[in-house]
């Protein structure tokens, strides 16, 4: 009978622990989503405000609808026995229905929140020079074309210096102090010079010196007509950016994880796992490996959302086709909707990562408690 009273207490104990977690939970991912909701936000402003230029953007493009206007009327046969004010006011008069048709009759401050709507809703319109392959001014069209090249880029380097590197410092933490190690240390400082700095001496020494591989480009031209020539034709203008991504991150890379796996290999615990006669990979499975999968999962998913954004200069020194190119090019021509599509895409992927990661965290470690 005392063990039934007992039962009773112990049952709703449990059931208002989970309540309680379940409430924790919810209230945690309702926080963090709106926290995160407000950091695109503000990101999304800031950027439809610098790319718009706080406004000057709009008036370089009155300047050019007036001017355009002005010589479709002179250069008009049709127009040329108006007076110069007859002229004056059909060129005012078309200015303003372009203006109008373009909504850059309205102040800069309404129109800069209806760019946020759109951006925030993926309405992401038409640029204002830019074409895709296709001739169509769609931003989405532009972006979605460019986004294979640098996938295949970005995503093939980025995985083999991701997995490589943690490979390497592996080995390296468990030779601490030897020649290779020593090595990988003197060079780390060279990871401080960008992708393209390398990219531009290997340009010069393979392409231009030895002519064994092609500047840049993504296929050569004109392009194989059989699937598996222009495989190898990718593959062979894919050496050399991969080559220079490699030399630019791979020392640094290594030197960051072989540290980081040095420092947990120092735990007491991991001592102890010695001191039980556990094998050397065990020991690395078991209390090395997987107390740092949340930072091996973290860096892992960043590099991911990282691919989204190419590398502007980068994929310009190589002529690549992709985001980080079209990215440079709406820059240079002041194509809002381009710059704004490409971030706001970004900034959603990023967020989205970063709300998983909490997540992630909890599973992989159960000594973080969401919400806790």
């Amino acid at each position: 009978m005392s063990d039934q009273v007992l039962a009773i207490p112990r049952k709703r104990a449990g059931t208002s622990f989970v309540q309680s977690s379940m409430v924790r939970v919810l209230r945690y991912t309702l926080v963090r989503g709106v926290t995160l909701f407000i950091t695109v936000l503000v990101g999304v402003y800031l950027t439809v405000l610098v790319a718009n230029m706080g406004g000057y953007v709009d008036q370089i493009r009155k300047g050019e609808i007036r001017e355009n206007i002005m010589i479709q009327v002179m250069n008009n046969p049709a127009l040329r026995n108006l007076s110069p004010d007859a002229k004056r006011q059909l060129v005012e008069e078309r200015v303003r229905l372009e203006e109008r048709r373009l909504g850059l009759d309205q102040p800069f401050l309404i129109r800069s929140f209806r760019f946020l709507e759109n951006a925030l809703t993926l309405r992401l319109g038409f640029a204002q020079l830019m074409n895709s392959d296709s001739g169509s001014r769609q931003v989405k069209l532009i972006l979605l074309e460019r986004l294979p090249a640098t996938l295949l880029l970005f995503g093939t380097a980025n995985l083999f210096i991701f997995f490589l590197s943690l490979f390497l410092a592996l080995i390296l933490s468990r030779q601490y102090g030897s020649l290779w190690d020593r090595l990988f240390v003197v060079l780390s400082p060279t990871s401080s010079a960008p992708g393209w700095f390398y990219g531009i001496f290997l340009i010069l020494i393979f392409a231009g010196w030895l002519r064994l591989l092609p500047f840049g480009d993504l296929v050569d031209a004109p392009a194989p007509q059989s699937r598996i020539l222009y495989a190898l034709s990718v593959g062979k203008h894919m050496i050399l950016p991969i080559m220079a991504l490699t030399l630019s991150s791979i020392f640094l890379s290594v030197y960051s994880w072989r540290t980081f796996f040095l420092i947990y290999s120092s735990e007491d615990y991991v001592e102890l796992a010695k001191a039980k006669g556990l094998s050397g990979r065990t020991i690395e499975r078991r209390y090395i490996l997987r107390p740092t999968l949340p930072t091996i999962v973290t860096n892992f998913l960043l590099t991911i959302i990282s691919l989204w954004t190419g590398a502007p200069i980068f994929e310009t020194v190589f002529n690549w086709p992709g985001l980080g190119r079209a990215l440079y090019q709406a820059v240079g021509l002041f194509d809002v909707p381009v710059i704004v599509g490409s971030t706001v895409i970004f900034a959603y992927l990023l967020a989205v990562t970063v709300f998983l990661l909490d997540i992630i965290y909890a599973i992989l470690d159960p000594r973080v408690r969401v919400g806790a």
